[in-house]
């Protein structure tokens, strides 16, 4: 018998994931062997010093990348080996996607941009998507910008409207690449405790990638990476477990 995704609670899996970049002598292995699971309606946060593979892994989660060998499943659907199309489809429908670089459309306004999954997508909110929307909009304090472009906006604010758009159609999954990495320490804090609270009172599936031991202290959990592979998985740690570990591990290697 087959033991499904769901069985397991997680939102996306990897397995026996390899991903290597060039060829022969040169080839650079960024990810070794990875087995890891993300778990339904849990904060995690994937850990690791630069080029230890954080960012290719989570690429490879969300399927805007394809691995070199081994499989991927975001919820039961095995990604791996679906048409580009079908990729498209899946990611615009269930998972959310925060960047470091906020990614918001230069020639749309706050709300231009937090509607545009529905737009991709070829339709309008549900009334209860929207009551949800009008909650998130006020939640991220974000109702007397809605007419402003992005270049109108703070980083803070940007980042704002980027988490706004990510959970715009409640995704069970919500994938978040350095979401601080531009931010002040106030905006930064404000942007961590939206994700947080997502998961925590919406059952928000969110895989965080971070090199920043504060952010990775808002997380139910958190995986550290090591050249390609995993290292550590730890529950909830505070932000001095969380350096103490990448200084033990800046030591060893």
């Amino acid at each position: 018998m087959e033991i499904t995704t769901t069985d397991l609670g997680l939102a996306a899996r990897v397995q026996h994931l390899t991903k290597t970049f060039g060829t022969g002598e040169s080839a650079v292995r960024a990810l070794d062997a990875v087995t890891v699971g993300i778990r339904r309606g849990e904060f995690t946060a994937i850990m690791g010093p630069s080029g230890s593979g954080k960012s290719t892994l989570m690429h490879i989660m969300a399927g805007l990348d394809a691995p070199s060998s081994g499989r991927a499943w975001i919820g039961d659907t095995e990604i791996t080996g679906l048409s580009d199309l079908e990729l498209t489809i899946l990611r615009r429908r269930r998972v959310g996607f925060v960047f470091q670089a906020f990614n918001l459309v230069p020639t749309l306004d706050a709300l231009g941009n937090i509607m545009l999954p529905f737009d991709l997508d070829g339709r309008r909110p549900s009334a209860l998507e929207k009551a949800r929307i009008d909650g998130l909009i006020e939640t991220l304090g974000l109702s007397a910008r809605l007419r402003h472009r992005p270049h109108q906006l703070s980083g803070g604010q940007q980042q704002r409207v980027a988490i706004a758009r990510a959970l715009a159609t409640a995704p069970d999954l919500v994938f978040a690449d350095e979401p601080t990495g531009n931010l002040d320490s106030r905006s930064s804090r404000e942007v961590l405790a939206l994700l947080a609270a997502a998961s925590r009172e919406h059952g928000q599936s969110i895989a965080m990638v971070t090199h920043d031991p504060v952010a990775a202290a808002y997380a139910d959990r958190v995986v550290f990476l090591g050249d390609g592979r995993i290292v550590a998985d730890k529950p909830k740690q505070s932000a001095e477990q969380v350096s103490a570990h990448m200084l033990a591990a800046e030591v060893a290697a």
